[in-house]
């Protein structure tokens, strides 16, 4: 049996966390108080306030409860005068005291590196003071694999954008992914809000499996213990006998992707769906370098395994 590192420990419990926010610090509509309040509410348990340009370091509502990891986002364009292209990235690191190399309220400018060769520098820079690095909304930043592929040690990339959704309908269902993780590249995929406005809060998120401090969630993510959802569940994916196994909450539909061959689909018109096994073995197209889940529930909700690596 192969199980996705995410469903190994069942000891750990899912942590819910939001790994892309902004506010007021930037030009989020939210103070970092109200956004960990409303963090709160909504069942995180830890959230990164990801504001533009500026690190963050700080628990701004404490008493709430809900751990935050530092972190920021960075822009840079393509383009300088004509068009528009660009690479945004997510950094999260770890505690002052666990080496991150970031201070509180250190900022940054934009970036204007014209390919991934020449942004290249500033990832390893991120990397080299101990943080991670996501890729941010490809689809709304106009920039399809071909030209972010060549990024190197981002640890995910996003696969569901709250903002890109709502606002242009757009980073909605893991574009790109598949080209990068054909490639044999291994990034993870995470669902963000990254919400600027309160309506664009708590429509996507990560479940980790961790402990409830910042070195044991970074850890996970590193990792590829978590999933990530708009509301599904799902319990545990898996390869036995030859087939990919996943079990969820209950769902309209389950897929399975991977690279150089069709999605295969179980569909349950009753949104009954709670079991899907698929067959890895009698392939027309060959066999499996990867396989990753996601389901669908009667409200069209989507929920998003990490992938198997098979070879």
């Amino acid at each position: 049996m192969i199980r996705q590192q995410a469903f190994s420990d069942k000891e750990k419990r899912f942590l819910k966390g939001g790994l892309h926010c902004h506010t007021t610090r930037s030009d989020g509509s939210r103070s970092p108080e109200d956004t960990l309040k409303a963090a709160k509410e909504e069942g995180f348990d830890f959230m990164a306030l990801t504001d533009h340009q500026v690190y963050n370091l700080k628990n701004f509502a404490p008493e709430t409860g809900v751990i935050v990891i530092p972190g920021m986002e960075h822009s840079n364009n393509l383009f300088k005068d004509h068009g528009f292209r660009c690479f945004h990235t997510v950094c999260l690191g770890p505690t002052k005291e666990d080496g991150n190399g970031f201070d509180q309220d250190e900022r940054f400018d934009c970036g204007e590196a014209p390919d991934a060769e020449a942004y290249q520098p500033f990832l390893d820079e991120v990397h080299r003071r101990n943080n991670l690095t996501i890729l941010c909304h490809p689809q709304w930043s106009n920039t399809s694999a071909r030209y972010f592929e060549k990024q190197k040690g981002n640890f995910a990339m996003e696969i569901w954008n709250s903002g890109s959704v709502l606002y242009c309908d757009s980073d909605n269902d893991a574009a790109y992914w598949d080209e990068i993780l054909g490639q044999g590249i291994k990034w993870y995929g995470v669902a963000t809000d990254d919400a600027h406005a309160h309506w664009e809060f708590g429509n996507g998120w990560v479940m980790v499996k961790a402990d409830k401090n910042i070195s044991s969630i970074l850890k996970a993510l590193e990792n590829g213990e978590f999933y990530s959802t708009c509301g599904p569940e799902i319990h545990d994916f898996y390869i036995e006998d030859g087939k990919a196994k996943v079990d969820c909450s209950p769902v309209n539909r389950v897929l399975m992707h991977s690279d150089k061959h069709t999605n295969a689909m179980i569909r349950d018109d009753n949104s009954n769906l709670t079991h899907a096994e698929f067959d890895l073995e009698d392939s027309w197209e060959g066999p499996y370098d990867y396989v990753r889940i996601s389901v669908v529930d009667k409200d069209g909700k989507k929920a998003w395994t990490n992938p198997i690596f098979l070879s």
